[in-house]
């Protein structure tokens, strides 16, 4: 077939490129896979289409989507882009008053949640005109669910074909296929609306960076409402890649065992666990087993894509994997290969651990504005650099400002925020150029690397700057630090709240975990640590006092937004005692 421009392109592409592959969306639901082939995948979204139509939905309608990951999700998505409607899908975790600025905002005609847990929290929500016209993936009393939407048809009528054949063919590139709301860190959520041209014009760039293809398997599990999950999902179609959904990031362990997937997409604090498991097992060893664990762990650590080393270390790290990283290949499936991570900076040590383990974990950068991917680290063309987000995107044109600030220009530049031309232009210049808020540089002259967020920048009181992000990303380099966020506006120093990871502070002082520890021997252990890393900052970077705190920061408590990215203005808040009394 030729080239795809729009997403519901995909459909045609599998069945003509793939065949009718058997595993193209895939969950396990009370103890039993369910598996949609490639023709389901286009019948079944096909026949939706049909039906959505006679539900009274036309191009340009918005309709809601709050679910868990799920093939449902696909089918719908697919449907909704077939008669030229736009997708809103939200998360799953927000606030009453959130989906009901967006459910208004958006002026949705119809939604559809997964299960009753996901319609209870947003039942209250919904706008009157939208009651009559709800639907669910899963049984909800009172609910009309996909089944008994579309009745016992497996594949449409040539009748019903022909109904939407007739809509997709006045879907145009530049139509708008969703309007993703970010959650942000502050203020009212801005609908982000991106195009079909948006859309494949990035996936379609990215899903080259790699060799896997219709042979492979992954699993999804972050919010596919978001960006970066949903156009790795494109991806994988695109590639003609078995998905097999997590509905629930507690399943995630066992789903990698069980599916043994070759590729799956993440955010960096997985894999913080999954290093952080694996140095504890390590710690757990005696004798032998534990000098061989730890001699193959320090090799790993002076792992690099680029400088493969003498040929003394290529043999220490051949025997390395023979005795200790096939066994860390092996707890997590067998088959994985790539590990594509996204939404915050990665420690360079698991990427250097993971990746002498032979297994990619590459890090990428975008944002929901740029649909997502501006830059990312290539398997294919082995562009790859430790510390950096990669080389940038084809098609994408990038530049910086005088400040540092990333700009970029390109097909997949979003269309504009939703009902808000006024903040589009304070993000898109005359010239077309996407000003991100990221502070960034190339190094090397072509791998991007970001150092901090804009508007995060603070003075201290004696005049210097303090790029915080950059400071946060060093220390999170310790296994005793959980989270932490610089402070330190208009100060005389700069300071930090720290959350430490209590399971290493019970190893590192030698105290079983059942044991309490006094606090003042915790804050003297991570000061301690602190002090390490002051010595690779400059003099006016230096965390001069910290405090410790023993909370958990998470989307549901508050301190991070549905992305796991800080936010600053209500940890501040949060603990302005705490800080006062740093500063007092």
């Amino acid at each position: 077939m030729e080239e795809i421009t729009r997403v519901f392109d995909l459909l045609e592409l599998y069945i003509h490129k793939y065949g009718s592959k058997e595993d193209a969306l895939c969950i396990k639901e009370n103890g039993k896979w369910h598996k949609l082939s490639s023709t389901d995948y286009y019948n079944l979204s096909h026949l939706l289409a049909y039906h959505l139509y006679q539900k009274g939905i036309r191009k340009g309608d918005c309709v809601g989507i709050i679910s868990t990951n799920r093939p449902e999700w696909c089918l719908v998505d697919m449907a909704i882009g077939l008669l030229g409607a736009i997708n809103v899908s939200v998360y799953t975790t927000l606030a009453e008053q959130e989906y009901k600025y967006i459910f208004e905002h958006a002026e949705i005609k119809m939604l559809f949640a997964s299960d009753s847990k996901t319609f209870k929290r947003v039942k209250e929500a919904l706008p009157a005109a939208v009651q009559d016209n709800i639907y669910s993936f899963t049984p909800i009393e009172g609910i009309t669910d996909l089944k008994e939407l579309i009745g016992d048809q497996k594949e449409p009528t040539d009748e019903q074909l022909e109904v939407v054949k007739r809509c997709k063919e006045e879907v145009k590139p530049e139509d708008l296929a969703t309007i993703i709301y970010t959650s942000g860190t502050t203020g009212k959520p801005k609908g982000v609306m991106l195009s079909h041209r948006n859309l494949v014009s990035n996936f379609t760039k990215h899903g080259n960076n790699h060799y896997l293809g219709e042979e492979s398997r992954i699993i999804s599990f972050l919010p596919l409402c978001h960006i970066y999950e949903r156009s790795v999902l494109y991806h994988f179609q695109y590639k003609g890649m078995g998905v097999y959904f997590v509905d629930n990031i507690g399943k995630i362990s066992a789903m990698i065992k069980e599916v043994k997937p070759h590729m799956f997409n993440t955010v960096p604090r997985l894999l913080e666990r999954i290093y952080d498991g694996i140095v504890k097992k390590g710690n757990d060893l005696k004798g032998i087993q534990k000098k061989i664990f730890n001699w193959a762990l320090n090799l790993a650590l002076k792992y690099d894509f680029q400088d493969k080393g003498s040929w003394f270390y290529r043999l220490s790290l051949y025997i390395a994997d023979k005795l200790v990283y096939s066994k860390w290949r092996e707890a997590m499936g067998g088959n994985l290969q790539i590990i594509i991570s996204g939404g915050a900076a990665l420690q360079p040590r698991i990427t250097r651990v993971f990746g002498a383990a032979k297994i990619y974990a590459l890090e990428g950068y975008g944002l929901s504005e740029t649909s997502p991917v501006i830059a990312v680290n290539n398997i294919v063309t082995q562009e790859l650099k430790v510390g950096t987000n990669g080389p940038v995107l084809p098609g994408v044109e990038l530049k910086f400002g005088e400040d540092g600030e990333i700009l970029c220009k390109g097909p997949s530049v979003m269309v504009g925020y939703y009902k808000e031309p006024e903040l589009t232009k304070e993000v898109i210049d005359e010239d077309g150029w996407f000003h991100t808020g990221d502070i960034g540089e190339l190094v090397d002259g072509k791998y991007l690397k970001i150092t901090d967020r804009k508007k995060e920048i603070f003075k201290l009181s004696g005049g210097k700057y303090i790029a915080p992000q950059a400071i946060e990303n060093l220390i999170k380099e310790s296994i005793l630090i959980d989270e932490l966020m610089v402070v330190g506006d208009g100060q005389k120093f700069a300071s930090a709240l720290i959350i430490p990871n209590m399971q290493e502070v019970h190893l590192a002082l030698g105290i079983a975990e059942e044991e309490e520890i006094p606090e003042k021997k915790i804050q003297q252990l991570i000061q301690r640590e602190v002090n390490k890393f002051n010595k690779k900052l400059g003099q006016h970077e230096q965390l001069k006092r910290i405090k410790v705190i023993f909370d958990q920061w998470s989307p549901s408590t508050g301190e991070l937004s549905s992305t796991l990215k800080l936010k600053r203005s209500v940890i501040i808040e949060k603990y302005k005692e705490k800080i006062d009394d740093i500063f007092s």
